[in-house]
């Protein structure tokens, strides 16, 4: 086996990298890394080693792994699927011709007729390839962007309500577009559902121009939009959103107070969603429920003394932790330690409670690190989603945790929370009757989909074949090792010229790495959470396939952005706020014409630092290019002079920016035309326009032709180093290498001393022994069959622990959303109701009352002597309160007594009819007749065949006689309360306001507990009112 190749020092590294280290192999017949030879040059010198010709023994392996793939490919339930939706495409493709003959009036119009067509009774299905059709020829218009075949099918997997499995590059992206349109045809919404603002909001233009060509409505649904904003766009044909949005929206609404503050497609606020990465959503986002928190007890003055305890404690000897799941445990010497410190008797206290403060104090202490789980910026403690990398600004640990760690940091704390409602991203998806998803990696999952969601994950093909070669995982004893290798293999393939995409777990990593090519003088680019970073987070992933571009990344899932060979000229599109748009050219204006603009020096912390360009290639610009910019320079300069204007650093940019919106949003000729016109009043922005699209089309040139030599030399090498909690995150970040054929490759390092395996306490032991019987030195690594699939074997125990948590998680939901179901049910019904219908709801409510009394004192298998009727009595009383006191009744119905209602139910069950629109119980306390006139009739006639048609009575030879109690005592609860209202003498308008404030109490419900609620009248002050 070849060794890393190992390099002479090139004349501007330093201080002098330490000599190769061998590597030494196991169980592997052939080399890590077939590289072709850097270019020549004068600066370096390459030591190169021997490849030995392939066994072959190893090439009949090959073939034989080929074959057997092919067999097991044709074998397969998904291929017979994936053959079947090529009758699809072949009849997409047969509708083309036609299609395209049409003009752009024609093609919109399309849409009015399949909506008619559906309205007179065809379904989507017999539109859906002549839907397609149309879709595919409006993208090529607008977007100059066809779709492939395989599109076509991932668009048919999508509207089948499954999970289109799509490789990295394969454009997902358009492909929703397909079954959105056809989804959105039938006027219920569409929602299309991404990780983040960002690419909701780039889909909703980019996307968004397909849609609204064929006369649909698009919305987009953004952080900090107002309620009205909001409404407006769930009212649009399709809905761009985030998932964090989409849920908080759906819980906002079930605690709103009153119809106006509801945002969503009320009653009926879900159809169809696509979801774009839906294993990040459903899966890795699984485990963290939504919830909406209010303010609770105000202790905040505890935190800080519990954080100081917390830093007395000594790990081992005053608490054991447990990495597995974040838990720690107080030993004996740790709680007298902490009962002495805090002058307390006892931790658990209810009068003086410190257990759970100094509880949460350690586990900030120990599992919530600074730069890992958290950043601080602007003195907030701000949570880094370890999924994306991202930093989620609106989002606050639960349950203290968040306290205790800006206790630890020694931020302002802020009150502790409430939680008041919440859902997990599992139940919320599950609200849709179709639900469909698009991702890379899904297969792994696919069990789970299944049992969770029951949706199938279907692998769409790839257009073009993958070549990437993904090379074993290198395993160390070390993490000193691992990241000397990483550095090492890094600089080897930056001397090729081939670009690196180093894929880190945390910022803390991230920035050591840096460190660590900064000390070799190796240039590079960060992408992290702060903010300096994230600032430029798609312009460094979209360059990250430039020749001899080193980007150093937090975990790649969900970036969104393509790495294209040779860099992107066309990052983004314009978007309503954010233009991150032909990223090279822009940067070349920006450097040409700032320094004319203003005298400002950036901001580091705000704009971030400059994008590395020390060693990319050089854009060669054209005369013209060269004379525009050196015009557009000129005119800033004399516009700052003549005119006195002293622009700052982020105004110069964007006007800089306002000049590219205008490139991209109006012809050339027209600009053109804007310069000539006001020549005399010195157009500065048409002018900027004119230099950027000159300068757009020599980058386009040069990211072409750097293309071409980027694939020669071998396409990106992606280097993970580390192995995540998942197979899937792992093939994320191996996707992003060899999108759409490019060549590329993939190399994962891990250590031993990784936190994966230390937080899952998992046996390693027999690693390090291997390592230590091959070679005396701890930094090199080994490599081979064996020792993948232990360590996948590791891995596979994580995903089954992290499934475990989902499943109970969402096995606990299910307990919850029977409730929140109901309540959130009749809410919005009260909600959308009308005054009528309000009234209504009160009254059944008061049923429910009565019946819920009745049920937890009577059994309809016992007579009623054994009945609880004195405890029924009682409760009921005290429900019905001063209503059963105002001379309503003919006796007084307090004075009823066990043994009369015990009598009155005997000569009820005895009785051979009933005349049920007079019914009382015999000898007890007739109610004035309330239910005069048609209208209270039929609600009284309407209770009564609601009970007898319910399954809340147990048969029984009672049930009749149960069931005969219930509308007595209905009766009476609802004849009282009318009567009051009768008596009082206030107009219908008056009562129907009071009902309303009754509406939105009990709109107030939440699944965590609900508001009994009566209306009173009192006499002496002659005013309703309200006993909860």
């Amino acid at each position: 086996m070849a060794t890393v190749p190992a390099f002479l020092n090139p004349s501007f590294l330093s201080p002098k990298p330490k000599p190769p280290q061998p590597t030494t192999t196991f169980s592997l017949t052939k080399p890590f890394l077939t590289l072709p030879p850097p270019p020549s040059s004068s600066s370096f010198r390459l030591q190169r080693c021997r490849m030995a010709p392939k066994p072959t023994s190893a090439v009949l392996k090959d073939h034989l792994g080929r074959v057997t793939k092919t067999w097991s490919d044709f074998t397969s339930l998904n291929h017979w699927v994936v053959l079947d939706y090529y009758r699809l495409v072949n009849s997409v493709n047969a509708l083309e011709p036609k299609i395209q003959s049409l003009s752009d009036e024609q093609l919109t119009a399309k849409t009015v007729e399949f909506r008619r067509r559906l309205s007179e009774g065809e379904t989507l299905a017999d539109i859906q390839a002549e839907a397609f059709a149309v879709v595919r020829e409006a993208a090529r218009r607008k977007l100059g962007m066809r779709h492939f075949d395989v599109q076509i099918i991932g668009g048919a997997v999508l509207h089948d309500g499954s999970i289109a499995e799509m490789k990295t590059g394969e454009g997902k992206t358009l492909v929703s577009t397909l079954a959105a349109y056809l989804n959105a045809l039938t006027g219920e919404g569409v929602h299309v559902v991404t990780v983040n603002d960002y690419l909701a909001q780039r889909d909703a233009e980019w996307m968004g121009r397909v849609h609204r060509f064929l006369g649909l409505s698009v919305g987009l649904i953004q952080r900090g939009m107002t309620a009205e904003e909001r409404r407006s766009n769930y009212r649009c044909d399709i809905t761009y959103t985030n998932n964090s949005e989409l849920g908080f929206d759906y819980l906002r609404d079930n605690l709103a107070g009153n119809s106006g503050q509801l945002v969503m497609r009320w009653p009926k606020p879900f159809h169809f969603a696509i979801v774009d990465e839906v294993d990040s959503v459903l899966i890795d986002e699984g485990r963290n429920p939504l919830l909406i928190s209010g303010e609770a007890s105000k202790d905040a003055a505890r935190y800080p003394v519990a954080a100081k305890i917390a830093e007395l404690l000594v790990q081992g000897l005053h608490y054991n932790v447990e990495l597995k799941d974040n838990s720690v445990e107080l030993t004996e010497e740790g709680i007298a330690l902490a009962e002495t410190a805090l002058e307390t008797n006892d931790l658990w206290d209810e009068n003086d409670p410190w257990a759970r403060f100094v509880m949460n104090a350690l586990k900030a202490k120990e599992f919530y690190r600074r730069d890992v789980q958290y950043i601080v910026r602007d003195g907030k403690a701000l949570i880094i989603n370890e999924l994306t990398g991202r930093v989620e600004e609106k989002r606050r640990w639960s349950e203290g945790i968040h306290q205790a760690v800006e206790a630890k940091e020694g931020l302002k704390i802020q009150a502790d929370s409430v939680i008041v409602a919440q859902i997990t991203y599992q139940s919320l998806f599950k609200l849709y009757p179709k639900l469909s998803g698009m991702t890379g990696t899904a297969k792994t999952e696919e069990k789970e989909f299944l049992k969770m969601f029951q949706i199938p994950v279907i692998e769409v093909p790839t257009n073009l074949p993958n070549i990437r070669k993904d090379l074993p995982i290198q395993a160390f004893a070390t993490a000193r090792g691992k990241w000397d290798h990483v550095r090492q293999e890094v600089a080897y393939m930056f001397r090729l010229g081939r670009p690196v995409l180093v894929g880190t777990t945390s910022v803390e990593n991230s920035e050591h790495l840096s460190d660590l090519l900064r000390e070799w003088n190796i240039p590079h680019n960060v992408l992290n959470a702060r903010p300096k970073y994230a600032g430029k987070e798609a312009e460094i992933v979209a360059q990250a396939g430039q020749k001899n571009a080193i980007t150093i990344s937090t975990n790649m899932a969900g970036r969104g952005t393509d790495i294209i060979l040779g860099g992107n000229p066309k990052v983004g599109l314009p978007v309503v706020s954010v233009v991150i748009c032909k990223m090279l050219a822009k940067e070349i204006i920006e450097d040409q014409l700032l320094s004319a603009l203003t005298r400002e020096a950036p901001n580091v912390e705000v704009d971030g630092g400059e994008i590395s360009k020390k060693v990319l290639s050089k854009i060669k610009v054209g005369s013209s290019s060269l004379a525009l910019l050196a015009k557009a320079a000129l005119m800033a300069k004399y516009v700052c002079k003549s005119e006195g204007k002293s622009w700052t650093y982020q105004k110069a940019k964007t006007l800089i920016l306002e000049a590219v919106e205008m490139s991209q949003s109006i012809n050339l000729k027209d600009i053109e035309k804007l310069v000539d016109e006001e020549s005399e009043m010195y157009p500065l922005g048409p002018t900027i326009a004119l230099a950027y699209l000159s300068v757009l089309k020599d980058c386009e040139v040069h990211c072409s032709r750097e293309g071409y030599e980027v694939k020669k030399i071998g396409g990106l090498h992606v280097i993970g180093t580390s192995l995540h909690e998942s197979r899937r995150i792992d093939n994320q970040l191996r996707g992003r290498a060899g999108r759409q054929g490019d060549p590329g490759s993939t190399r994962f390092m891990v250590s031993l001393q990784d936190e994966m395996f230390q937080k899952f306490n998992f046996d390693t032991e027999w690693a390090v022994r291997l390592i230590s019987k091959i070679t005396n030195d701890e930094d090199v690594p080994i490599e081979g069959e064996t020792i993948v699939k232990q360590l996948l074997a590791l891995q596979i125990n994580v995903e089954k622990y992290f499934f475990g948590i989902r499943k109970s998680l969402v096995e606990f939901d299910e307990v919850l959303e029977v409730q929140r179901k109901h309540v959130y049910d009749l809410r919005q019904l009260i909600l959308t109701g009308d005054s009528e219908s309000c009234s209504q709801y009160i009254l059944q409510y008061m049923q429910a009352v009565v019946d819920e009394i009745v049920f937890g004192n009577v059994d309809p298998l016992k007579h009623p002597r054994s009945w609880s009727l004195g405890k029924l009595l009682k409760e009921f009383i005290s429900i019905a309160g001063k209503l059963l006191d105002d001379g309503i009744f003919e006796d007084s119905f307090a004075g009823i007594t066990k043994d009369a209602l015990l009598k009155s139910l005997g000569q009820l069950h005895d009785s051979s009819s009933i005349d049920i629109d007079s019914f009382y119980l015999p000898n007890l306390p007739k109610p004035s007749n309330s239910f005069r006139g048609i209208r209270r009739k039929s609600s009284s006639l309407k209770r009564w065949l609601a009970i007898c048609s319910d399954d809340l009575t147990v048969n029984g030879r009672y049930r009749a006689t149960i069931n005969l109690l219930r509308k007595y005592l209905g009766d009476t609860l609802i004849a009282s309360y009318l009567n009051v209202i009768e008596e009082s003498g206030y107009d219908d308008a008056y009562v129907k306001e009071i009902e309303l404030i009754v509406k939105s109490l009990l709109g107030q419900c939440s699944p965590f507990g609900v508001i009994v609620c009566f209306i009173e009248f009192d006499i002496s002050r002659g005013q309703f009112l309200l006993r909860l």
